[in-house]
């Protein structure tokens, strides 16, 4: 049996005649940039969200840079934010000049460590004119937490500890669209629990458009109307350019494609917590967590929607990359998401950091592998790949120590 890690297809079937109907009125009106399609998802999505505004850019790194942009975030500054993530969010902060500060991650759930942030603004001094300073002088401008595999991060304890460093939170929601924290005053969507938040819809992406696309959410009147217009190359009105934007605007066929799905997401973010359930049951009932450790699930019993919405189903086990040439042999599809912390890759090597100084990022890294998992994927497909990571692990090759202990 073949099992890939992603399937679109059957998506794609089934909401084929709406998204021609689409795509084909667009070719008509000729109307193919930040129209209609945009005005009417930006309205929906926000919504949706329970944000107060909401800006449709042309993807989810170029959300990241656009926000950095608006917030005159540049050389002389620094970001605090997790190496444990997809490149644009260290990349991002880098391209507008400003330093990435990478701190440790939870070894439970892989997002950024509340702890870990406390402990390096805890280095920094307070200037008289308030600013928090870096051991380089740099001023702190932003923390960054990534809501990573579909799971929100320790909200609450982060924008308590930035509240009281007086430091906005910019949330990289790229893979986290429609899940839920449970806040003390209720339940809240990612992307709008700090001052402002970005998504990706790359077609991977739980809410996917047909190529590159994007949003920002914010409940601030002044920067979301600043981010309007940064993603037009700072220009309001036309040809008249108060600071220098981008051209992050997004197009109305990925508007169109985006609106036509966004009434399914709810429904698809609960096959695919159906199918992690599958997961862990079969994991659970054939004795394999203690050689895998499953991902976390902390807002589960919270009463909440989408207490997670599995972007991703992430295991670990110390023997990692022979699992998965096993599975590729099955013809199982995988994916390591991440090889490497961001402080280790080479465009970071001018940041200083050395082996050892994110231990949990580092132990991730060479740890976790992505199983396959859509909201189609079959229940036969599903024992097929526990059958065959069960198989690995019965096979008489020494056994792998429990990494529950481990995380302990």
């Amino acid at each position: 049996m073949h099992v890939p890690l992603l399937d679109l297809s059957e998506q794609h079937r089934a909401l084929a005649e709406p998204l021609r109907a689409e795509i084909d009125e667009i070719l008509a009106t000729q109307n193919f940039i930040l129209g209609p399609k945009v005005e009417a998802f930006e309205s929906a999505i926000a919504r949706y969200c329970g944000a107060k505004h909401a800006i449709g850019v042309s993807s989810g790194t170029d959300a990241l840079l656009a926000i950095l942009m608006a917030m005159e975030i540049g050389p002389g500054d620094a970001v605090v934010t997790t190496a444990f993530t997809f490149f644009a969010t260290g990349g991002c902060v880098a391209r507008v000049g400003a330093r990435p500060v990478f701190v440790d991650i939870d070894p439970v759930t892989y997002n950024i460590s509340p702890a870990a942030i406390e402990s390096f603004l805890a280095k920094c001094a307070r200037q008289a004119d308030g600013r928090l300073v870096d051991d380089g002088g740099r001023t702190v401008r932003a923390i960054m937490p990534v809501h990573l595999f579909g799971l929100c991060c320790d909200m609450d304890a982060i924008t308590e500890i930035a509240r009281r460093a007086g430091v906005p939170v910019i949330e990289d929601a790229a893979q986290a669209i429609g899940a839920e924290y449970p806040r003390q005053g209720g339940a809240a969507q990612a992307g709008t629990m700090g001052l402002v938040g970005s998504f990706s819809f790359y077609p991977s992406k739980n809410l996917g458009a047909a190529g590159d696309a994007g949003l920002i959410l914010s409940n601030d009147d002044e920067l979301a109307h600043k981010i309007r217009i940064c993603r037009q190359h700072g220009m309001e009105p036309r040809y008249f350019h108060h600071f220098i934007g981008g051209n992050f605007r997004l197009d109305e066929i990925q508007a169109a494609v985006l609106n036509v799905k966004l009434p399914h997401l709810n429904g698809w973010s609960a096959a695919r917590r159906r199918v992690a359930d599958v997961y862990r049951e079969e994991f659970t009932r054939r004795g394999l967590t203690k050689q895998v450790r499953l991902p976390a699930e902390p807002f589960r019993e919270r009463r909440l929607t989408n207490h997670h919405i599995y972007h991703q189903f992430v295991v670990a086990t110390e023997r990692r990359d022979e699992l998965r040439e096993h599975l590729t042999h099955q013809q199982i599809g995988t994916a390591i998401y991440y090889p490497l912390g961001l402080h280790q890759q080479q465009c970071f090597a001018y940041l200083g950091y050395r082996e050892g100084d994110l231990p949990e990022t580092e132990r991730a890294a060479r740890e976790t592998l992505a199983l396959p998992i859509y909201p189609e994927l079959s229940r036969e497909a599903q024992l097929y790949v526990v059958d065959a990571i069960q198989e690995f692990f019965s096979s008489g090759r020494t056994e792998t120590p429990s990494l529950v202990a481990s995380a302990a």
